[in-house]
């Protein structure tokens, strides 16, 4: 009996030892699992940027409109005119022919945009006589049309330079007629387009006839948007369809 309670403790015995051992081994074996590696920061937006002139070539004394548009950008700048919003217009005579340039600086990085202005040289005088080109070639060479603001028929400042060439050559060739056609952009609709059309024809008309041509040469018409001389949908056709467009009458 003595012997057989020795055995059992014994085999209790071992039989723990045994348990703690395995659950040791076991213990020792097991792999510890990394922590997963942290996420990389968000990568922050470029910026974005364009420039463009409107009209992109004009005549010594004429201005020209830029335009620009950005995104990601909190600093906005163009050689020659300094730092300017994030999006915007601004009206410039260049004297020269210029290529603009605008940065776009952001958290993202940096971008840039070029506009190129053709200035065209003041022309020569005409000579007293022309025994080559006809009067008609001398009236597409010297009669530069009008343009207008969007839904504006004012004549801008800087279209007072060629009306007065306009009207220098008219007074110089006293017995040519002309037709004035009044044109817009494909924006509104064509009654509104039309109306427009024929304010702007007689905005430029008046102005002639303020500058000493006789009402009596001049004829006007509407063309609204009928007829546009760029059809694609962007502000550089938009401002060459907002005319008033001067045609040679024979």
């Amino acid at each position: 009996m003595h012997a057989m309670r020795i055995s059992t403790i014994l085999r209790r015995w071992f039989t723990l030892v045994f348990t703690l051992g395995t659950i040791m081994f076991l213990g020792a074996c097991a792999k510890k699992v990394a922590p997963p590696p942290p996420a990389p920061p968000p990568s922050l937006a470029a910026p974005t940027a364009s420039l463009s002139a409107n009209p992109n070539t004009i005549d010594q004394g004429q201005s020209t409109t830029l335009t620009w548009q950005t995104s990601n950008a909190t600093d906005v700048s163009i050689d020659g005119i300094g730092v300017v919003d994030t999006t915007g217009s601004r009206q410039v005579t260049p004297s020269d022919s210029t290529t603009y340039h605008l940065i776009a600086k952001g958290s993202g990085g940096t971008q840039d945009a070029t506009a190129r202005v053709t200035v065209n040289a003041a022309p020569a005088p005409p000579p007293a006589t022309t025994s080559n080109a006809t009067e008609e070639q001398l009236f597409a060479q010297n009669v530069k049309d009008i343009y207008f603001d969007y839904d504006k028929y004012d004549v801008r400042s800087d279209q007072q330079a060629s009306l007065q060439g306009d009207a220098q050559f008219l007074q110089q060739h006293a017995n040519i007629h002309i037709t004035i056609e009044g044109h817009s952009d494909e924006r509104g609709s064509t009654e509104y387009n039309l109306a427009l059309g024929t304010n702007r024809a007689d905005a430029v008309k008046n102005a002639l006839i303020q500058a000493g041509i006789a009402g009596d040469r001049i004829k006007t018409i509407t063309m609204g948007k009928e007829k546009p001389f760029c059809t694609e949908s962007n502000e550089t056709c938009w401002q060459q369809n907002r005319r008033g467009h001067f045609v040679y009458e024979k």
